[in-house]
């Protein structure tokens, strides 16, 4: 690869409308509360691929949305974003949505994922020759669990050995990517997605965990946890690494997205992992402090909080 070649990450996955309401005080379940609500378009994937291409990547996505006003959104998100729509329209069918409802400190209380067009569509999209022509022209390709398990195995047959990614989505999502696990060049997940697929609990450590996924077939994995001590290991071995303590937290939404976006963005640069994650939550830190999944920073801000970032630590 040139110096002054631009990698290209093609994936698939979720691209929908986010809609979030903040409590704005101490937040009561069961009542009214009063707040504010935001919506913008996001999805798991495309909130990590809009940060990629900000970080120095060449994107093609591939997901599916209605024919709604929503749609038009999600498209002229796409444009703007830089990234290439390879997304399939059904008119007839609504564009999937996701809504949370977030406490007065910007964590999530309860949230709803309607997006039932994924399962229903996204596995027939895969079919298409644009799709394994795409993916023979990517240098990385990129999935999340909003497919269904049998769409992933198909993208990890299409990969055909290139580096493919994942994200977990949540842990009753987390679960459909157990026959591609062995497939996969990295797969981010927090810790109650990385419970799900083992079966450990939330007593578990570090090292618990690193065993544990290891056994299921996991060969790489960023396992964030909140503001605690993320588990992160390779062939090359097992870190931790604390990301660093934030004040005036805005709101969580696509934090672990920006973590994914950030560290893949730098593994197609030719970093190695340990400092393509800390690249990661560098891009999770200023999600974290603003109200948008995917926020607009310059090299200079994203240098300073990188420098913020400590070094990953080996594990014992």
């Amino acid at each position: 690869m040139t110096q002054d070649y631009t990698p290209l990450l093609f994936a698939v996955g979720g691209a929908h409308m986010d809609r979030r309401g903040q409590s704005s005080v101490p937040f009561i379940p069961g009542a009214s509360n009063p707040g504010i609500m935001r919506e913008e378009p996001g999805g798991g994937v495309f909130n990590a691929l809009r940060l990629a291409v900000r970080r120095g990547v060449r994107a093609e996505m591939l997901s599916v949305r209605g024919g709604d006003r929503v749609g038009d959104v999600i498209a002229t998100a796409f444009e703007a974003a830089g990234i290439k729509d390879s997304s399939a329209v059904f008119i007839d069918r609504a564009t999937p949505s996701y809504t949370a409802i977030l406490d007065e400190q910007g964590d999530v209380v309860a949230a709803i994922a309607d997006m039932a067009l994924y399962e229903l569509a996204l596995p027939r999209q895969l079919r298409r020759r644009k799709v394994r022509d795409s993916i023979d022209a990517a240098d990385a390709v990129f999935g999340d669990a909003n497919l269904p398990s049998e769409a992933l195995q198909k993208l990890a047959e299409l990969a055909g050995g290139k580096p493919l990614y994942a994200l977990a989505i949540s842990p009753a999502k987390a679960v459909r990517l157990r026959p591609v696990l062995g497939d996969l060049a990295c797969l981010f997940l927090n810790r109650r997605e990385a419970f799900a697929l083992t079966g450990l609990g939330a007593d578990a450590s570090l090292p618990d965990l690193h065993r544990a996924l290891t056994a299921e077939g996991l060969h790489t994995a960023v396992v964030s946890n909140g503001g605690q001590a993320a588990l992160v290991y390779s062939s090359g071995g097992a870190f931790s690494l604390l990301p660093p303590a934030l004040t005036g937290i805005a709101d969580v939404t696509g934090a672990g997205d920006a973590l994914a976006g950030g560290t893949i963005s730098a593994l197609m640069r030719g970093l190695p992992l340990a400092q393509a994650v800390r690249e990661g939550f560098a891009a999770s830190a200023l999600t974290l402090q603003t109200h948008s999944a995917t926020p607009i920073f310059t090299s200079r801000i994203f240098d300073a909080a990188l420098a913020t970032i400590p070094e990953a630590i080996p594990l014992a």
